[in-house]
Order: structure tokens, then C-alpha cells, then sequence
């Protein structure tokens, strides 16, 4: 669906490059089902809501880093030489979680195989409730609901985007509020979810062997061994875990660290602690899945930690909040300790 980044770059193109430092534009364009976001005239990021048909969830697709370089895999919608095409509901930056009422929300795609047995859950945007731009920081609210398998409205969401920008640095605040609609919903404990993001393959951790994963389901995806040039991704958490042994730890953040093309950046996803389950377990994959899942700590912690299981009431809310910080070069943990406060 290569049509996706080439309307977004023309989008960007057509705005005017004016001397403000850092301007950050959000520019929506209902017939291509998109907002984009640039910085100073050059791409940041695109909010894009193409439908059920195409994409079972809104995404931030795609998200590139101050020096151009894009963070997020092409594939399936953008395909890039040498790309992994594995899950295809991996697109992108989102946020949804694999056990809604019996409905999983993560693994619904149009690729969907018949391994997987449901029922499913679909996000669908909408309405673009607010837009604000300016300089250095710039506000996006959204809505979605989160429909059952009859396109019943189980959950409004009501999403407000945050978007900072400097010379070196690119921030994303997502806060998402979920508002139960006609009765309670139970997100049960489940190792999908709940924010995540699937990095180019630059920032995967390199691999010299086939791997099969495992999902709540018990169906089996094989990961195949590939060529680790230019591969240089390594994850480190703010408890000092390194690599593939961050999987099911838990932290408040979790840095992966790589290099794309001539740049090396630091990816930060950050969970707040006024998050329910706070601090998130991870469920981060060498292979290019970066995800916080507060929810599921029983599954993720191999059964130490009971079952979560959150229950929402019908009629009531709950807001989850998450930073993303794609650094140019290096950031202390001393630097993230601040950052996680907002």
C-alpha cells in the first residue's frame, strides 16, 4: 500500500519551509484518511485511520527520527529490501491488547490465517476531535471505537497525541482513555499488548538462528534467520537487563540503541506511574517487536505475578499514558529518569 507514504510525503512537500525553528504542522486530509505530521516542512510521523479493509486499528505510521531515518518497519505497507514479513498486524506505532472480553484486538489483520480462531476486535477511527500545532510542540485528539465481532461498541476511546521536536530529538506522548460502553469489560490477562512498536530492521537485534514464537493461542510463528548487515539493535532497561532477557522484566523504560544509515539513536518507550499495572512488563523481541504490556503479569512473568485480569465497569474510564523518545546519538539514564515525568 506504497500510496500511504507517498501521499504523506506530498502532503509534507506542499508545506511552506518558513524560518521557525522546530515548527511542528499537523495537516489532516479526510479523502486520504490521514494526519500528517511534519517538522519544519520535513516528515515526522503520519496519524493514519484507512479502515477495517486495509488496517484493523489506527496507526502512527510511518515514524522517522530527527536525522529522516525511519524507525518503524515498511512492511506490509511500504515494503523495504530486506525487511522481515512476519506478523502482519505489526504496522507502525498502536495500541491494543490480545483479550477484550474474549475478543482479541492485536493479532486481527487482513492477513489474518486460519490458525488463528477469534472472534476479533476492530478499532475504527472516529473523528479528529482537536488539532494543534506550533512551535516545538504540536496536539492531536482522536477518537475510535473498539467494536466486538457483531461491530457492537465495546469500548469509546478518546486518544490525544503529543508531539515534541528539536534539533536531535523526536517525542511522542500518547494518552489513551478507554470508556467502557454497555457493560463491563475485562481485559484478561493476556501477553498481547498494549503499546507497541515493530522498528526497521536496522534496529532488530542481530540473530544467527531460526526462532519460533508462541502467542496466547498457542499458534507458532517462525522467525527465519536473515542476514544481520547493517542489523545493530541491542535493548538495556532501566533496571539494567540487556538484550533478549528484557522480555518479561519489568521497568518503568526501556531503551533500544542502533544505527540507521550514518545515525545512531536511542528508541525510549516510557510507562507513567499513574498507569494501572505500572511498572509495565515488556514484551520486546530481538526481532523488531518493542511493546509495554501493563495488563498481562501473570503470562509475562511465567506465572510469579497473579493474573491481573482488569475489570472496567460499564460507564466508567481509564486512561493510559506512554512516552516514545527517538534520541539522535546517546541519552543518559539520568536524562530518562526526567523524561519520565510528565
Amino acid at each position: 500500500m506504497r500510496h500511504f507514504f507517498i501521499a504523506f510525503l506530498v502532503a509534507a512537500s506542499m508545506l511552506s519551509v518558513r524560518a521557525q525553528t522546530n515548527r511542528i504542522q499537523l495537516t489532516h486530509d479526510d479523502a486520504k484518511k490521514q494526519v500528517t505530521v511534519t517538522v519544519d516542512g520535513k516528515p515526522f510521523t503520519a496519524y493514519i485511520y484507512p479502515g477495517p479493509t486495509v488496517l484493523k486499528k489506527p496507526v502512527l505510521y510511518p515514524i522517522l527520527s530527527a536525522g529522516g531515518n525511519f524507525i518503524t518497519r515498511g512492511w506490509p505497507l511500504d515494503p523495504r529490501p530486506g525487511e522481515r514479513i512476519d506478523h502482519p498486524h505489526h504496522v507502525g506505532m498502536w495500541f491494543n491488547y490480545g483479550d477484550v472480553n474474549g475478543h482479541d484486538f492485536w493479532n486481527n489483520s487482513t492477513e489474518i490465517g486460519p490458525e488463528h480462531k477469534g472472534p476479533f476486535g476492530t478499532i475504527v477511527h472516529t473523528g479528529v476531535k482537536s488539532m494543534k500545532s506550533g512551535n516545538g510542540e504540536a496536539e492531536l485528539v482522536v477518537t475510535a471505537d473498539w467494536l466486538d465481532k457483531d461491530s457492537k461498541v465495546m469500548l469509546q476511546e478518546t486518544t490525544t497525541y503529543v508531539f515534541h521536536a528539536n534539533a536531535d530529538s523526536r517525542t511522542i506522548d500518547r494518552n489513551t482513555t478507554l470508556k467502557a460502553a454497555g457493560k463491563d469489560v475485562m481485559f484478561k490477562d493476556n501477553k498481547e499488548g498494549m503499546i507497541a512498536l515493530r522498528v526497521a530492521r536496522q534496529l532488530e537485534q542481530p540473530s544467527t538462528k531460526p526462532e519460533v514464537f508462541t502467542d496466547a493461542q498457542g499458534v507458532a510463528t517462525k522467525v527465519p534467520a536473515m542476514n544481520n548487515e547493517g542489523v545493530t539493535g541491542h535493548y538495556k532497561s532501566s533496571e539494567g537487563v540487556e538484550g533478549d532477557a528484557v522480555w518479561g522484566t519489568r521497568a518503568p523504560w526501556v531503551k533500544l540503541t542502533g544505527t540507521l544509515g550514518n545515525e545512531p539513536v536511542s528508541i525510549v518507550m516510557m510507562d507513567n506511574p499513574k498507569n494501572v499495572g505500572y511498572p509495565t512488563y515488556w514484551h520486546a523481541r530481538g526481532y523488531g517487536l518493542f511493546a509495554a504490556n501493563t495488563l498481562g503479569q501473570s503470562v509475562l512473568s511465567e506465572g510469579k505475578a497473579p493474573a491481573l485480569n482488569y475489570t472496567l465497569p460499564a460507564g466508567k474510564d481509564v486512561t493510559f499514558r506512554y512516552r516514545l523518545l527517538i534520541q539522535s546519538g546517546n541519552v543518559t539514564d539520568a536524562v530518562l529518569v526526567k523524561s519520565t515525568k510528565w
